[in-house]
This record gives structure tokens, C-alpha cells and sequence, in this order.
């Protein structure tokens, strides 16, 4: 009926997928025409152009169950459809199967989910696009998530030690607090020394250009690498709910009253489109294309 050169001639004519186009060709016996049609009939060749489009408006979503929990970022083109409940439904999808499969990679849940995405995108009219993920499994102790202003922040947080409620409400905590002051990184052992020394370097330049004596800079800079670590590190920063308190503190407070040794095992927080290029709309040339055709 078709070959695979047939195939690959629709894919090219319409943008879908293969198994798509091999579908298409099956149920038009071959009709390269009708083929086309059949695929736009169903949206799909509708959704292959829109895979051009600048898709970076979204939501951050979390799903946690017993001690394993995820979170997600998927993207789409307007904070309209952003709010929709059909592209809701479509990430809270991508959250449970995360929640529920051994995925390897970002690659291996695009693929997983490449042909819902399709459909998704078919129905809903707008790009859609699984950007990142996160996925932690906890063997003892507590995975809790936090989503701010409706899924413009996601965090994912692991704290060790206990299953109790009380390491619940630490996890909650802690959670607020990385969403609120944006840590990159847990400790100060984890800043790369690389890191370091360019901070080195420009706070050094900082306190010369000020005019302070050489023979005080060096000091200088430590006390404001301190300053570095104190907001860029979760355990070194002021507790956002009592800024006499740092986290590790806060940390400590939780174990000394529980009787327990807790720590916070890792973090991960993914703030909505940050570094994604943003669409930039030109109605008039818009307009001029639409004329044109």
C-alpha cells in the first residue's frame, strides 16, 4: 500500500510524527492526499507547525505520594492557556507518570509522552512542551513540595532522618524558605571553587575601586564571601520566618526537639520560563504576513 519513502515524504509534507504519518497512510490506503487531510482533520499536522513557536509562559506542578515525589515544568505559549484546565489536566498527567515511572531522562519522558503531547497540543490550539523534571524517592525520611502563585515557583525538598509529622513541618519550612530566597546550593561545600574565586576576583576589584588600603582587602573580601554564602546557601541563610534563626539552626532546633538527627538531603527549585527566550509578538507583521498569503 506504502513504502517507507512514502512515509517520510508525509512527515516532511506535515511535520508529524512516523507513526503518526504510517497511521495516516494506513487509513487512506496509501493516498498521499488524503493522508495530509486525515492528519489535519485530527489536528496533528496543526500541531507539528506549531513546534516552531516560542513556547515559554507555563507551570511549575508537584505530586508527592508516601515518600517519593516530583516536580515538573511544562511550557506553553500564553499565561491564558496556562491557566486552562485542559493544559492543567496535560501536567498534572506528566507529574503522575513521572510519580509512577522509572523515567532516565528528560529525553526518555518527552518521548514517553510525545504522542498526549501532540493531542494536547492539537486540542488546546498552542505549543506544548515537557521542559525539566525532578524525582526524589526518600528511604528515610520526608519529600515535601511547595508551589507559589499557582505554579510560577516549584520546590521539591528531602529532609532525612524521620517520617514523623514534625520532620513534615520541617520539610514545609524549608520548602517556603527555598521558594522565598532562592538558594543555589545546599551548603558551602557545594559552591564550586571555581565560583569562588570569580567572587574573589570581583569583590576584590569592588573594595579597591573604592578606595579601601590593600592591606584590608583581603580581609574584606572573606567577610563578603561570608556574605555570599549566607544568600546563596541554604543552610547559611536567615530563616525568612525568623531571621534570627538560619536554616541550619532552624535544622538543629527541629532534631534537638524530636531527639532525632534530621538534615536536608537535597533541593531542587524550578522558577516558571527562567532562561527560556520569551515570545515577542509583532502584530503588524503578523497582520502583513497574513495578507500576504
Amino acid at each position: 500500500m506504502f513504502t517507507s519513502k512514502d512515509v517520510m515524504e508525509l512527515r516532511k509534507k506535515t511535520g508529524a510524527g512516523v507513526a503518526d504519518c504510517q497511521k495516516a497512510l494506513k487509513e487512506t490506503e496509501g493516498n498521499m492526499e488524503k493522508a495530509v487531510d486525515f492528519l489535519r482533520e485530527k489536528g496533528i499536522a496543526t500541531a507539528a507547525k506549531k513546534a516552531s513557536r516560542i513556547a515559554a509562559e507555563g507551570v511549575v506542578a508537584a505530586k508527592v505520594a508516601g515518600n517519593a515525589g516530583v516536580l515538573v515544568e511544562v511550557n506553553c505559549e500564553t499565561d491564558f492557556v496556562a491557566k486552562g484546565d485542559q493544559y492543567k489536566e496535560f501536567v498534572d498527567g506528566v507529574a503522575e507518570y513521572v510519580l509512577n515511572n522509572e523515567v532516565a531522562d528528560i529525553d526518555a519522558l518527552v518521548a514517553a509522552k510525545n504522542e498526549e503531547t501532540i493531542a494536547a497540543t492539537a486540542k488546546i490550539g498552542e505549543k506544548i512542551a515537557i521542559r525539566r523534571f525532578a524525582k526524589y524517592v526518600s528511604e528515610n525520611g520526608i519529600v515535601e513540595s511547595y508551589i507559589h502563585m499557582g505554579g510560577k515557583v516549584g520546590v521539591l525538598v528531602e529532609v532525612e532522618g524521620c517520617t514523623c509529622d514534625s520532620a513534615k513541618e520541617l520539610a514545609h519550612d524549608v520548602a517556603l524558605q527555598i521558594a522565598a530566597a532562592k538558594p543555589l546550593y545546599l551548603n558551602a561545600s557545594e559552591v564550586p571553587q571555581e565560583v569562588i574565586e570569580h567572587e574573589k576576583e570581583i569583590l576584590k576589584a569592588q573594595a579597591l575601586n573604592e578606595g579601601k588600603p590593600a592591606a584590608i582587602v583581603d580581609r574584606m573580601v572573606e567577610g563578603r564571601v561570608k556574605k555570599y554564602y549566607e544568600e546563596f546557601c541554604l543552610l547559611n541563610q536567615a530563616f525568612v520566618k525568623d531571621p534570627s534563626l538560619t536554616i541550619e539552626k532552624l535544622v538543629k532546633s527541629y532534631a534537638d526537639k524530636m531527639g532525632k538527627a534530621l538534615s536536608i538531603k537535597r533541593f531542587t527549585r524550578f522558577e516558571m520560563g527562567e532562561g527560556l527566550e520569551k515570545r515577542s509578538d509583532d502584530f503588524a507583521a503578523e497582520v502583513e504576513a497574513q495578507m500576504k498569503k
